[in-house]
């Protein structure tokens, strides 16, 4: 960062300095460009009475990456807006925008606005959308060789519908977006709806919803069953007239792929019928559930090996009685990670095939602990599982795996 001393009287000034001034332009630069270099999955601008402050989203944890003078930031985010051609006098509501932009490899990159008004003005958060990291290859997402053939296996299948559950941040897209990219051949019309686009891909046919034409997920689904699809991808199931619609689409040959917010895969049956879906609707369509989450991978740098507890690797593997592994490792921190001792992310999976015997479960009062017990003995392998696999092969931590996955029900 260089002219500091000049941001510094910018920021003493009682009026926001203009979003066009050369040293703003600069900073906002600077920021993306940091932020890419840092692998960074979302950029917080955020004010405060004297000193905003701006945080980097990495591996899935804040960081603090630099304070600026109240009316800098301010400045900051009007140049924010300007770029993401959002109303920049309007700064009583949120408000959405988009900025294209390219990293330091001159590869594109698309970033999503989001302004909310707070007691010290606009705050604003940027979400990176890297073609890089929305598509990968499976081998990059985490998958063990038996979870990526049950995973293959079940999107395989000409018909039915596919679920793939977890919070908000568990990389439900980046699973999608890489499934899709290997579905979408010469030979099938790939079609989705989403809420928004988050990657404009030249192999899909995306549709995106607009509340404000009332063209929701449910309509989406409506119009593209008339465009003679193979496979479709539903953005999100949030209602009854959605899932409605994915299960009709289901039953007249289409392969359906979407989301849900739940905490493991069994949990997603139950939603479904809260939501009001028919039992026997389920039994007819659903091929299986995917619930994820993603766990910080240890910095190979850094990461020393260690001899873990063995209560506490019960408490993580309860109710399986798994050895305690000699390969565990521990995160110890160094420049190249930030001295988190942690560098990059991987997914840990649970993938319940709908089989005979599971779907034989499915009725109005649903028994999940049933279905769970069935899945384990059918070869579900628990979130908690999939990560002390992790453990063992030194890729993560056993805090880690706490701290990102539910506790596992007992079998």
């Amino acid at each position: 960062m260089g002219n500091f001393e000049q941001l510094l009287k910018l920021g003493a000034s009682d009026q926001e300095p203009d979003a066009n001034d050369a040293h703003i332009v600069n900073i906002v630069d600077w920021l993306f460009q940091y932020a890419f270099q840092q692998r960074a999955s979302d950029i917080h601008i955020e004010p405060r009475r004297e000193q905003g402050t701006v945080r980097f989203r990495i591996d899935g944890v804040l960081h603090n990456v630099y304070q600026f003078p109240a009316q800098v930031i301010m400045a900051i985010v009007s140049r924010l807006k300007s770029l993401g051609r959002m109303n920049v006098a309007e700064k009583r509501k949120p408000q959405d925008g988009r900025v294209k932009t390219t990293t330091p490899e001159n590869r594109e990159v698309e970033l999503r606005l989001s302004t909310l008004p707070t007691a010290f003005g606009e705050k604003m958060v940027m979400r990176i959308f890297d073609p890089e990291v929305l598509l990968k290859d499976f081998d990059q997402l985490g998958f063990s060789s038996d979870d990526l053939r049950r995973w293959q296996e079940m999107t395989r299948q000409p018909n039915g519908i596919i679920l793939v559950t977890g919070p908000t941040g568990s990389g439900k897209t980046t699973t999608l977006y890489t499934t899709l990219k290997k579905l979408a051949t010469s030979e099938v019309n790939l079609c989705t709806i989403e809420d928004p686009i988050e990657m404009v891909e030249p192999a899909f046919n995306q549709m995106q919803v607009q509340h404000n034409i009332e063209l929701s997920f449910a309509a989406g689904v409506r119009a593209l069953m008339r465009q003679d699809p193979d496979i479709i991808m539903i953005g999100e199931i949030r209602d009854l007239e959605t899932a409605e619609m994915a299960i009709q689409a289901a039953l007249t040959g289409h392969l359906v792929l979407s989301t849900l917010h739940t905490n493991d895969a069994p949990s997603a049956i139950s939603r479904m019928l809260e939501l009001g879906v028919p039992h026997y609707l389920l039994k007819a369509t659903i091929l299986g559930v995917m619930a994820q989450r993603l766990v910080r991978t240890l910095c190979p740098h850094c990461k020393a090996p260690i001899n873990l507890n063995e209560t506490d690797w019960q408490t993580l593997t309860r109710p399986w009685q798994a050895p305690v592994p000699p390969g565990a490792h521990q995160a110890v921190g160094c420049v190249e990670c930030r001295d988190t001792g942690y560098r990059g992310r991987a997914g840990v999976y649970e993938i319940m095939v709908m089989s005979d015997n599971i779907k034989a479960l499915i009725s109005a009062d649903l028994d999940l602990t049933a279905m769970r017990r069935q899945a384990f003995k059918e070869g579900t392998r628990s979130l908690r599982l999939s990560g002390a696999q992790k453990i063992s092969a030194g890729l993560t931590t056993l805090e880690e795996v706490l701290r990102v996955t539910p506790q596992s029900e007992q079998r």
